[in-house]
């Protein structure tokens, strides 16, 4: 059996695919052919701003992306809240766990003897004279 060679173009090309998995996922979605890609690389080059829209974003573009974008949320979501509101709940809620404290330690009062008294023990001494 003779063994097939693919073309070097082929190889560049596969390797260019691999650099740009938004081509391949693109490619997956619409069911064009690869050999209309393949065409178009061939005729634009790789540098062309064609494929611009299938590189991957780079993980420090995609970070601050998505900081800012959580930024921004955080900033939305504090713009939105009643500060008044928050320190009249807490308060509430400061008194509520005062008062059930109160009545744990009320509680544990009622539980408690109110005499003790000491317990002597007597001791038997079975030599005695």
């Amino acid at each position: 059996m003779g063994t097939w060679k693919l073309d070097p173009t082929v190889k560049e090309f596969k390797a260019f695919i691999n650099k740009h998995p938004r081509l391949i996922a693109n490619i997956r979605k619409t069911g064009r052919p690869w050999q209309e890609y393949y065409e178009k690389w061939i005729l634009l080059g790789e540098d062309d701003e064609y494929w611009e829209q299938f590189k991957q974003p780079k993980l420090a573009e995609v970070t601050k992306g998505k900081k800012s974008e959580l930024f921004s949320q955080i900033m939305n979501l504090t713009s939105q809240i009643d500060f008044d509101k928050v320190q009249q709940q807490v308060s509430q809620l400061n008194k509520t766990l005062s008062t059930v404290q109160q009545l744990i330690n009320q509680y544990k009062r009622q539980q408690e003897p109110t005499t003790r008294q000491p317990r002597t023990h007597q001791m038997f001494n079975f030599f005695r004279d």
